[in-house]
């Protein structure tokens, strides 16, 4: 029981059990942000379209039971919303890491010469040495 307890406390202090910790109690903040524009921003301007204000108040009645086929509705297009947006701030923050952990471009070493400039060269060096 003590190795078990030990092993516990080991894996409570490490660091990516924390990190999960404030990614959770930040996505329940982000959710309350993303189901208020949804509901209070989205929603009413689709309601000027499809006439209704909500998804959720479509229903139907067989033999007593209501459908709620809306909420349904309701909860996939909320889902479609959350993943979104989940993806644009992915892709922003890793477009951010890209740019820091790209090398400093190195200026390609210039082309060796060619025969011709090489013996140009030598040519030049020969005048050179008889003056």
């Amino acid at each position: 029981m003590k190795k078990f307890m030990d092993e516990f406390k080991q894996f409570i202090a490490r660091g990516n059990v924390m990190d999960m910790a404030v990614g959770v109690i930040i996505g329940g903040a982000f959710t309350a942000i993303t189901t208020s524009l949804i509901n209070d921003i989205i929603m009413p301007l689709l309601g000027i379209f499809t006439g209704s204000i909500s998804f959720a108040a479509l229903s139907f009645t067989i033999n007593g039971a209501v459908i709620a086929y809306g909420n349904f509705i309701q909860a996939v297009f909320n889902f479609l919303v959350m993943a979104f947006v989940v993806f644009c701030l992915i892709k922003t923050i890793n477009r951010f890491h890209r740019k820091k952990k790209e090398p400093p471009k190195e200026e390609p070493a210039p082309p060796e010469p060619s025969a011709e400039e090489k013996l140009l060269m030598e040519i030049r060096d020969l005048l050179k040495e008889k003056q």
